[in-house]
């Protein structure tokens, strides 16, 4: 099966303004003077970018930028999607070399290594939820969720989509989610469900978390195109899923969705093919960064 990469160039998903975030980071560490920057000068100098955990590497067009935006070029010796292999090169790799001005290398250094560390992290923990998953016999779609870091986001979605798992909605622009507490504050499914239809229009899919079958017919019934299964047990998730999808079949299209406290160490028990989507913060929330180092060459 071809994956993403192999497809194109994630890069190329990336918006139009996604630069200006490079540049608010700079803001935010260097807000006035880089005396450090003062000490070394703008010496041209090169630099080693290594890998020293194992991990999949994502994140260049941000690399990229961070030492664009300090007067350097970035020499990528791995792709991104690759495996940070260990043991074959001594317990580092080299993943890229970045020339410039001594300055510009160190004052990208921190930002580009954060960020690096961060979206590497995710698509790693991505990558082996799916794995996790694909083992168990599970053809669906495995996502993220919205759970992100605010001012963040972007880099944490394409981590996501690097290491093979869906980025679920972006934003509360691009589908409409309506949880317990939009359906307690509107009154009932059925009319939160006509609600949102009513401004929504044909374009945007709604989606309704629910807690029994009961709630998951209603809102299918009232036109809901995708129905999230919350907090269920593994044996629970099964049998209403199955129940669901024969009870309407040939009378409504829908998805299944299953979430909450999902992870790599319990997924399995909620493996089964009549959910859709499996989704879950644990790719992308509290998990362990891959470590890069730079070093300049001397």
């Amino acid at each position: 099966m071809t994956t993403p990469l192999e497809q194109g160039n994630l890069a190329h998903l990336l918006p139009s303004s996604w630069k200006t975030q490079v540049t608010v980071w700079f803001d935010e560490d260097t807000p006035s003077c880089d005396y450090a920057g003062f000490v070394v000068g703008e010496q041209p100098r090169k630099a080693t970018l290594w890998g020293k955990s194992a991990g999949i590497i994502a994140g260049r067009p941000f690399v990229d930028e961070v030492f664009a935006q300090c007067g350097c070029q970035v020499e990528w010796h791995a792709s991104e999607g690759d495996q940070i292999d260990l043991i074959a090169t001594g317990g580092k790799m080299k993943i890229a070399t970045v020339s410039g001005p001594a300055r510009g290398l160190l004052l990208g250094e921190r930002v580009a290594l954060n960020t690096l560390a961060r979206c590497s992290g995710i698509a790693t923990q991505s990558r082996e939820l799916v794995d996790v998953c694909r083992k168990a016999g599970y053809t669906g779609i495995v996502a993220g969720t919205r759970k992100t870091t605010p001012g963040y986001r972007l880099v944490e979605k394409y981590g996501m989509l690097v290491g093979g798992a869906d980025a679920n909605r972006m934003h509360l622009s691009s589908m409409v989610m309506l949880k317990d507490n939009h359906i307690w504050s509107r009154g009932s499914i059925t009319e939160a469900i006509v609600a949102a239809r009513s401004v929504a229009g044909f374009s945007l899919k709604i989606e309704v978390e629910v807690q029994s079958e009961e709630e998951a017919d209603e809102a299918i019934e009232a036109g809901a195109d995708i129905v999230l299964l919350d907090n269920l047990t593994g044996d629970g998730v099964k049998i209403a899923s199955r129940n669901l999808k024969e009870r309407w079949q040939g009378k409504k299209h829908f998805l299944l969705e299953v979430s909450g406290g999902l992870s790599k160490e319990n997924v399995e028990a909620y493996v089964c093919n009549d959910i859709d989507i499996i989704s879950t913060s644990a790719i992308h929330q509290g998990v362990p960064h891959v470590d890069f180092s730079l070093k300049i060459e001397h």
